[in-house]
């Protein structure tokens, strides 16, 4: 089962406490989905809220249509018809557990997670703007960042950052899943980690090879052209040195002269060996 499908099946058993938080996710399943839907996960979960809250006991009892609506503030009375707005009435969404009721409903309804181990996304399509943007204002009410991209004729509201998505999984009350995402978070980390301090390692050997090979081309330089008794003594020392040790550190090579030096005084000897024969060649 995919990531989003396991974010589902635990979102299925939360099932608020309070009545007006079975309304809110209610109003979120039919809103973004309508009563009549296909997929069976959403319709168990229409199920087991309709049951709740109408107090079905029997097996197969059923409730008219008309009085869910109502329930939902979905139903117009004077027209005896359906109401045609894609939004949920605000009066059932004041509370932010019922919020967070509403989101999970909208989540089950039109929502997705990708595989945390590949990318972090979340997103849920909605059926047009107006619809968006108070899913966007109800998610964006507990300090997210959630925006909006069409997509074909449907509009998608969105997040890409990894801890936003733990925040909202939070929020949707699917803490098994949130735990699954922080453990895949961790370990994506720690690899980048140790990844960074690998290529910054390897980066600081190239850069010191690079600097040896160059050091020894110019004191091999100054040997074959003017020898390198034409050196002052402290720089010849250096240069005997670093031909006798060409893979040692700077360090090394500054405890190995009479009297030992430290790193930044050897650098500073191989620098003006470097102009010297920079000289030479010029």
């Amino acid at each position: 089962m995919s990531f989003s499908g396991e974010v589902k099946e635990e979102l299925l058993k939360q099932i608020g406490k309070s009545r007006h938080c079975q309304i809110a996710e209610l109003a979120a399943i039919i809103a973004f989905d309508g009563a009549e839907t296909e997929n069976h996960l959403l319709k168990e979960k229409y199920r087991l809220l309709v049951k709740e809250l109408f107090h079905i006991e029997e097996t197969g009892q059923a409730v008219e249509e008309w009085r869910i609506l109502e329930l939902v503030k979905m139903w117009d009375a004077d027209k005896k018809q359906p109401r045609t707005d894609s939004t949920v009435n605000g009066i059932l969404l004041q509370q932010m557990c019922c919020r967070r009721a509403f989101i999970r409903g909208a989540f089950l309804a039109g929502g997705s997670i990708s595989d945390p181990n590949k990318s972090y996304h979340f997103e849920i399509v909605c059926r047009n703007l107006g619809q968006a943007e108070q899913l966007r204002d109800m998610i964006n009410s507990f300090e997210m960042e959630a925006k909006i991209v069409e997509r074909k004729k449907y509009q998608v509201v969105y997040l890409k950052e990894g801890a936003q998505i733990v925040d909202m999984l939070n929020i949707m009350e699917a803490h098994v899943a949130l735990m699954n995402l922080e453990n895949v978070r961790i370990l994506k980390e720690m690899r980048n980690s140790v990844n960074r301090k690998v290529n910054c390692e390897t980066a600081n050997i190239s850069k010191t090879v690079n600097a040896a090979v160059k050091q020894l081309e110019d004191i091999e330089y100054i040997r074959d052209k003017a020898g390198l008794d034409s050196l002052p003594d402290n720089l010849r020392a250096v240069a005997l040195l670093r031909l006798e040790n060409p893979d040692a550190p700077l360090k090394e090579l500054g405890t190995l002269l009479n009297p030992p030096v430290g790193k930044s005084g050897v650098n500073h000897r191989l620098r003006k060996i470097s102009e010297i024969a920079e000289g030479l060649r010029g």
